[in-house]
């Protein structure tokens, strides 16, 4: 058998194929998030600013945004478009609003409608980086987190000051236990 390998040529990869294969080891995974704007305002250059500035914020976090949704503040428009965000794979769905204490406040109960499991340890430093920076909202708010399926949601307030420090907050939580989904997901 060691005279048959003897006599095979063997060619060593190219340089080209050896970099992509290196460029390839090193990238990170592809995780997508879907951006869910919960609002009954009709102020649309306030949404589309939100929005823009979340999409942003998850582009950096390691995220392709799949795309940005916008609902009203009603349990059953949210819960229908965290479910579709699920059924389409999405690893990570953002609800921007609707966290607080008002009537028409309705995250938290349309995310608790759709979770498997409540990943209290976000929401609990989402709340207390909120208060150290000053966002109010933040601090205040009945947003939740868990995991549906193999896909994270997460309730942020509205205002720029939360997004960003909520945003800055989840990031490495998110991009952890989205890794552990993946990690652990049966194939």
């Amino acid at each position: 058998m060691a005279d048959s390998l003897d006599s095979l040529e063997i060619e060593e990869p190219d340089d080209a194929y050896l970099l992509a294969a290196e460029r390839e080891a090193t990238l990170p995974p592809v995780r997508r998030a879907l951006i869910v704007l919960v609002s009954d305002h009709r102020y649309e250059s306030e949404s589309d600013d939100t929005g823009s500035l979340v999409g942003e914020l998850a582009v950096e976090a390691g995220f392709t945004v799949d795309g940005i949704v916008r609902v009203k503040s009603k349990k059953s428009d949210i819960r229908k478009a965290i479910e579709t965000a699920v059924v389409g794979g999405v690893d990570l769905v953002l609800t921007i609003g609707a966290t607080g204490v008002g009537a028409r406040d309705r995250a938290p109960e349309a995310t608790r409608a759709v979770i498997d499991q409540l990943v209290p340890g976000v929401a609990q430093a989402i709340r207390s980086s909120g208060q150290a920076c000053g966002a109010i909202d933040a601090s205040t708010s009945r947003g939740i987190c868990g995991v549906s399926g193999s896909t994270v949601v997460v309730n942020l307030a509205s205002s720029r000051l939360a997004v960003r420090d909520g945003m800055a907050t989840v990031a490495p939580l998110v991009n952890h236990l989205v890794s552990d989904l993946q990690k652990y997901s049966v194939q």
